[in-house]
């Protein structure tokens, strides 16, 4: 049919504003009399406390469909381009999509109990979904017209829908069938919604008419009696029946409410009350009541100026929310049905409001988006002191003690505000205390000085009076004192009767924090700064953007600053000890009793150690604010203030405690105890350099022998190889104890993998000549020539080679060598075996070249320093027998003496003698251990190297130093800006913030941009000779920090280079080598990531320069594409028409769009399409090209006035304003549908969703991020 929000004039359903003179609200808006468009309580009214926090917004086609999970945080969103979203909006990302429908999808609706939705669209279908299977499970048909809202029933498996076809139809999902059809309406029924506990039905409709239908009829003749609910036994009969269109049926009309005098678009029932509510396109919200006999309306609330979309009983509270055309959400007062409050965006109007079952959560759906709000700031105003906790709620002021888990009312507060209490200060000296009121306007804000009533009757608690003032925040000072900060955000300090002592000259500031005696923090823009109020100066600074809450440690030597998704962890100066970002809110925190920080995000419990290690603790249902952690305990309070007690596990972050704090018996303890598995805590250790601790973790044994391996613990290594018996765990096991010189192991690792050429170099470089002759027999075995040939070669056995030349058929080469080495026997025997013509002349002055003789061979692994013993090899150590691996090590060192003749005797079995030299050996010098022999130095030096452990703090031991993290690595966690994980070399990381932020899927472009950064990032000098060259890190913030650990790399891309590089680029378009300029262009869009910018000025800078990019290559790349046109046809000249016009409308710099422009104007002139030459022509003239130019476009432009006609017809209009889709190369004009690409902006058709851009070819077109960020400010 074509119709929609714009186009319903024609149906009788929008009209332009046309009622009596006076509103103010809009130029060109007219409304009734009386009409208020923000709030005009009086003072003291509950307009005050009612405000607007957005928690979640999204950017999509026109939303049409909302509707909350009841138990999840999940929303379903349906919208006008066909698509159904699945959110998490408390994780903030999408779940799902589902794209079944042909057309817009204005209703959506989940079940309660089941994994369902239903959802009904312009295709006249009703599909009910599986959210779990993800797919539709069945469609229902029967409707003739567009479906403007489905709904399921409580109880009942019911779904009720309204439909443009005049009619409400009921239908049983079970059974798949239409079980009545309520006919009356005369009009499009825009809503239909079940009452939420009676037998009820409300429809609203353009027929200007609000219905109330009784179907508990319905009911009784499709529930079996006593039987309700889902487990209820339809009867089938009514089920397989089709219901007449026209019939009475089981439904019927109880009240018509008339009094709107346009269409209503929406009505619905109060949960509790016998009230409907109802919003029209009259611009009125009409409240109504009823009874069994009649239904009569109540009152009018005035004040939207255009046609009012969606409204709703607020389901906890005496309010009512409604939304319109007119951009607005208003929230009115149901007793007084006054404005409270009205929340109004620039370009979107209103379409659709849903409401949370449970939580105080509100969405609304405009053209844009959705949005998901509350209208109350629900966290609770509590003070801790020691073991007592002190909170507000319902007016009184309670306390709980936390170890008797004894909560009682001490006083009630003072009446006249219903805002809720936004911060508490509680003076344990005095027993007093301070409550800070806000408000929308900040210059009605208030504090109240109660004094805690000592005795007072917990059932009837006293009502002290209070002492109020004007101020935004009050906080103590000093046992009798206390600060204030006033609406001009000035600071006195005032006296227990609430009188001004002293005022004292601060920064500038817009909000105090309690930091102790005679100080206080002061929060600006910027950071915070720890205030001295008797020296009146600042003692120290931490920079953190917009800091909400501060929490200080019990003896205040530390303290965390919460803002929104950071946490900044500082000593008593304000020095920076850690920095944390989360993707989640921060809502609260407090610390452990062992100096660790515990907090709560939307849906965790976290830790955070002051070292920056956090992690997860466990997983929240709903946010809670903690206010004290006891051990496993952690004490809070939920959003309705209720005090509540969890229970966590303290292991791992008591473990990670313990590390940092070198407290290694606790961690030892642990070990032994805890059930601390798991991959992270292996990988923490790891990262920590403590691999040998996770190696009592690891039953795995290949994670073992890879972590055997990192620690250098060859025994646990060999140990782990023996029970894999893989060749590549050999392999590593070799190398590595190559690197280590313990020849053994790796003698023994080239015997398990028969690397038989490996085994002999190295019986030849530790000078064992004996193995090396029995390899030489163990070749001669295998007939392996070549390994036969080259062992002889290392020993230098001249008479070998010989044979062994003999032994292969070389018969001439074993005659040759014969005789070059004076050899006479063995060449006589050879010679007559060979034809005198094939035998060459020895050279008269060959030599014998014959290794050189080991002086001292090694048979032991290179001595090594002897170190103390660490903490954990000393301490699992205890108790071990010195057998098994060691046993192992000792048989492969003693191999060779073991092994006697079995290398060579066994003339057969090639594995038996491989078998018997590994398995034999227990004899020797008695292994690991020392002997008193004194006539063996090397072997006790040797021995005692390798067993002491013992000699703790004796002189001559080394000690080696702890392993120090690289300078790099602080890099990736201070900072998260891509450029400065590349500078550190974490590529990855590097990534996957591109990803996050700008959606750049396509790296490859970036490979070397990504290298020659890296290399920027470091110096290398010269050390020592023969020693490996060093590196060093130059920092950028070496002027604002002297502290190595907060320094950042230098960077080698600055947005003065970038703007440089665009003026070659220029200068490359003016000379049209566009091929040329396109390259450059796109160098400049992918290096702006890479940059780091220090003001807001900066930024804005950085974001025109990706805009300028976009915007030449996008024209300059239409322009190639227009010249590889051919121009044969009249539709090829029409295309090449056209995107010469589409040229023109790219925002160049004035002498390249005088340039496109000329272009334009001989292409339509040639084509006599002389209008458009004309209006190209003057578009041309007034950017004041040179007199030459301007001459001859004079001359065309009076030639096309003479007739102005186009003879080809082309897709243009000027005065539309269109963004170009960098795909097809086709305008989108202003209000149709589009995707962008997140890196540069591009503008796509939304079938090209998902591919990669054209224009920067790394970003992927559609995909939602949270925004290129390439300067700290941008976090804040």
């Amino acid at each position: 049919m074509g119709r929609d929000e714009e186009g319903w004039e024609a149906a009788g359903k929008r009209s332009v504003c046309v009622a009596e003179p006076g509103c103010v609200a809009e130029p060109g808006c007219v409304a009734e009399p009386g009409c208020v468009t923000e709030c005009v309580g009086e003072p003291g009214c509950v307009a005050k406390c009612v405000i607007m926090l957005t928690k979640f917004e999204t950017k999509s086609a026109r939303v049409k469909g909302l509707s909350f999970h009841p138990k999840r945080p999940w929303i379903l969103v349906s919208l006008h381009s066909g698509i159904i979203q699945l959110w998490d909006y408390r994780m903030r990302t999408s779940v799902e999509k589902f794209d079944e429908h042909e057309g817009p999808v204005r209703a959506v609706c989940f079940h309660q109990q089941q994994p369902l939705f239903v959802s009904g669209g312009d295709d006249y279908k009703i599909k009910v979904w599986n959210y779990k299977l993800r797919r539709c499970l069945f469609t229902l048909l029967g409707h003739l017209d567009y479906i403007r809202t489905t709904e399921f029933h409580q109880e009942y498996p019911w779904i009720l829908s309204a439909s443009d076809d005049q009619t409400i139809r009921i239908w049983n999902w079970q059974s798949r069938s239409c079980v009545s059809i309520l006919t009356g309406h005369n009009h499009y029924v825009m809503c239909a919604r079940f009452h939420p506990s009676q037998d009820l039905i409300v429809s609203a409709s353009l027929d200007s008419t609000v219905r109330v239908w009784d179907i508990s009829g319905l009911r009784k003749k499709n529930v079996s009696p006593g039987m309700g609910g889902l487990g209820g036994i339809p009867d089938d009969s009514q089920h397989t029946r089709n219901p007449e269109l026209f019939s009475p049926g089981d439904a019927t009309v109880r009240h018509v409410l008339e009094g709107h005098d346009r269409g209503v678009n929406w009505a619905a029932f109060h949960p509790t009350l016998p009230l409907v509510i109802s919003g029209s396109d009259d611009r009125q919200v009409k409240l109504w009541r009823m009874n069994d006999c009649k239904a009569w309306e109540v009152d009018t609330c005035r004040g939207h100026y255009n046609n009012v979309s969606c409204v709703m009983f607020h389901p906890r509270q005496e309010l009512i929310l409604s939304n319109a055309e007119d951009k607005s959400i208003r929230v009115w007062d149901m007793s007084k049905r006054i404005c409270l409050h009205t929340f109004r965006r620039e370009h979107d109007r209103f379409w659709v409001l849903a409401a949370h079952p449970t939580l105080n959560l509100f969405a609304a759906g405009h053209d844009g988006g959705m949005i998901i709000f509350k209208l109350e700031r629900e966290r609770p105003a509590y003070s801790l002191h020691g073991h007592l906790l002190y909170y507000v709620k319902d007016r009184f002021l309670r306390r709980l003690d936390l170890t008797k888990n004894k909560d009682i009312a001490v006083m009630q507060l003072r009446a006249g505000s219903r805002a809720p209490v936004y911060s508490m200060s509680f003076n344990p000296a005095e027993h007093a205390v301070l409550l800070t009121t806000r408000t929308i306007n900040q210059d009605n804000s208030s504090y109240d000085l109660y004094q805690i009533p000592k005795d007072s009757d917990p059932q009837l608690p006293d009502s002290p009076d209070s002492k109020r003032s004007a101020g935004l925040t009050a906080v103590w000072v000093a046992r009798n004192r206390f600060a204030v900060m006033d609406k001009t955000n000035q600071l006195v300090i005032k006296n227990m009767q609430n009188e001004v002592t002293k005022k004292v000259n601060a920064p500038s500031c817009d909000e105090i924090f309690y930091a102790g005696t005679g100080t206080i923090l002061l929060r600006d823009m910027e950071g915070v700064s720890l205030f001295d109020i008797q020296q009146k100066r600042v003692l120290g600074t931490a920079r953190i953007a917009k800091c909400r809450y501060v929490v200080w440690s019990s003896n205040m030597t530390t303290v965390a600053l919460l803002s929104k998704n950071t946490i900044l962890i500082c000593n008593r100066k304000l020095e920076r000890l850690c920095s944390i970002t989360e993707t989640n809110r921060v809502k609260s925190g407090s610390w452990d009793d062992t100096g660790v920080f515990i907090y709560t995000t939307s849906n965790h419990i976290k830790f955070a150690l002051t070292n920056g290690d956090h992690g997860i603790i466990r997983t929240l249902e709903l946010p809670v604010y903690v206010t004290r952690v006891s051990g496993s305990s952690v004490y809070c309070l939920d959003r309705q203030a209720t005090p509540r007690v969890l229970t966590i596990d303290p292991t791992e972050y008591r473990f990670k405690l313990a590390l940092v704090q070198r407290k290694y018996d606790e961690v030892l303890q642990m070990v032994r105890s805890a059930k601390l598995v798991g991959q992270s805590i292996i990988s923490y250790l790891q990262k920590k350099g403590y691999p040998e601790v996770a190696l009592h973790f690891v039953k795995d044994e290949r994670t073992r022998f890879l972590l055997a391996l990192e620690c250098g613990n060859l025994d646990v290594a060999l140990d782990a190889a023996k029970s894999l018996d893989d060749k590549g765990c050999w392999e590593k096991l070799a190398e590595q104890a190559l690197l280590h010189g313990n020849h053994p192991v790796v003698e023994y690792c080239y015997q398990q993998t028969k690397n038989y050429d490996k085994l002999s170099f190295l019986y030849l470089i530790t000078g064992n000549l004996a193995k090396l002759r029995r390899m030489m027999k163990i070749n001669e075995i295998r007939k392996d020539y070549e390994g036969w040939y080259t062992n002889a070669l290392y020993l230098g056995d001249v008479g070998e080679r010989v044979r062994v030349l003999k032994a292969c058929g070389k018969t001439s080469l074993a005659l040759l060598t014969a005789t070059t080495h004076g050899l006479t026997q063995e060449g006589e025997a050879l010679a007559s075996h060979v034809e005198p013509s094939s035998v060459p002349e020895p050279l008269p002055n060959a030599q014998l070249l014959q290794p050189p003789i080991p002086v001292h061979p090694s048979d032991s692994p290179w001595p090594q320093l002897t170190v103390t013993k660490g903490f954990f090899d000393t301490a699992v150590g205890q108790g071990k027998v010195a057998t098994g691996t060691t046993a192992a090590m000792l048989s492969v060192e003693d191999v060779g003496e073991a092994a006697g003749e079995g290398w060579g005797d066994d003339e057969e079995d090639e594995e038996g003698v491989q078998d018997d030299a590994i398995g034999e050996g227990g004899e020797g010098e008695g292994g690991w251990e020392v002997e008193d022999d004194l006539d063996l130095p090397e072997d006790l030096t040797s021995g005692g190297l390798m067993t002491s452990g013992s000699g703790q703090g004796e002189d001559g031991y080394f000690v080696p130093p702890p392993r120090g993290q690289p300078v790099t690595q602080g890099w990736t966690q201070r900072s998260q800006l891509a450029i400065d994980h590349i500078l550190a070399g974490s590529f990855e990381s590097a990534c996957r913030l591109l990803n996050d932020q700008a959606g750049v899927v396509n790296f490859e472009p970036y490979r070397d941009l990504y290298l020659s950064s890296f290399a920027h990032s470091r110096t290398s000098y010269l050390t020592l000779p023969a020693l490996p060259s060093l590196f060093t890190y130059p920092a950028r913030n070496w002027r604002t920090t002297a502290n190595v650990k907060e320094h950042l790399p230098a960077l080698s891309l600055k947005l003065a280079s970038l703007m440089d590089r665009l003026k070659e680029a220029s200068q490359l378009t003016t000379a049209a080598k566009f091929t040329e300029a396109v390259e450059k262009l796109r160098g400049i869009l992918l290096a702006v990531p890479l940059i780091i910018v220090d003001t807001k000025q900066e930024i804005s800078e950085a974001q025109n320069l990706i805009n300028v990019c976009k915007e030449y290559v996008v024209g300059i790349s239409m322009e190639l594409y227009r010249k590889g046109l051919a121009k044969t046809t009249q539709q090829e000249m029409q295309r090449s028409l056209e995107l010469a016009a589409y040229f023109t409308h790219c925002e160049l710099q004035p002498g390249h769009q005088i340039l496109t422009l000329r272009t334009a104007v001989n292409l339509a002139f040639k084509m006599k399409n002389y209008k458009m030459a004309m209006s190209f022509g003057r578009r041309l003239l007034s950017l004041g090209p040179r007199p030459e130019v301007a001459q001859n476009i004079r001359k065309v432009v009076q030639a096309c006035e003479k007739n102005p006609v186009d003879e080809l017809s082309v897709q243009y209009d000027e005065h539309n304003p269109f963004a170009m889709c960098a795909a097809s190369y086709v305008p989108i004009y202003r209000g149709k549908p589009e995707v962008l690409c997140p890196l540069c902006g591009a503008s796509y058709l939304p079938q090209h969703k998902g591919i990669t851009c054209n224009i920067c070819t790394v970003a992927q077109v559609g995909k939602d991020c949270i925004g290129l960020r390439i300067s700290p400010l941008q976090f804040r």
